[in-house]
């Protein structure tokens, strides 16, 4: 019965996969490249392709802000969340991130002794404690916004207005999505130590 759910999900991943079509767009790319079967042969096509985009931005970004500030990815996370809303907590920083917490707190303690961030009580609730940047914070985050707008607008160039705007409320949805997914995954056809589980009366 498992099998024949999990067979009849990978039809219908597929099937989502190559957009209805019975076989992948033959005229798409070749179809001895790697990427052709990553594309439509692929039941986990929405994770591949979002995770692909991302790297092809990720990686120049942020080997560019590595070579010129020294700043690692999640330091320069948080500077670019205090870029857009700031005066914000940590544990905001984290929801709007995606980032373990602990990482971003390390993220954010070589940053105040960086002097790009500083720490102070919120005007409206003295309890809680907000990130600033500072001045020389944003100094590098204003200094690194034109190459990652230019880097995102050459990602888009195949892509009309309407498809602009059409994947950006798609995305949108499913970020705002995200926040009820849980954080783990388990595999039942295992016991927890690496073994894998074998219902009772079953050959071994």
């Amino acid at each position: 019965m498992e099998e024949v759910l999990v067979e009849d999900r990978m039809k219908v991943a597929l099937f989502e996969g190559r957009a209805g079509r019975e076989k992948g767009q033959e005229d798409s790319i070749d179809k001895d490249d790697i990427l052709y079967a990553k594309l439509w042969s692929n039941p986990c096509w929405l994770s591949f392709r979002i995770n692909y985009l991302a790297l092809h931005y990720n990686n120049p970004i942020y080997s560019m802000i590595g070579a010129d500030h020294g700043l690692l990815r999640p330091e320069f996370v948080v500077l670019y969340s205090l870029f857009l809303r700031n005066k914000t907590t940590l544990s905001e920083v984290v929801a709007g991130s995606g980032f373990p917490k602990n990482t971003l707190s390390r993220a954010s303690s070589k940053l105040t002794q960086l002097k790009l961030i500083r720490r102070e009580k919120d005007d409206e609730d003295l309890r809680r404690i907000v990130l600033c940047l500072t001045d020389k914070g944003r100094a590098i985050v204003e200094s690194k916004i034109s190459p990652m707008i230019e880097r995102e607008r050459m990602m888009l160039e195949k892509l009309s207005p309407a498809e602009r705007m059409m994947i950006s409320d798609i995305l949108a949805k499913l970020v705002i999505a995200s926040r009820e997914w849980p954080e783990t995954v388990t595999d039942p056809s295992f016991d927890g130590e690496g073994v894998l589980y074998q219902p009772k009366g079953t050959d071994k």
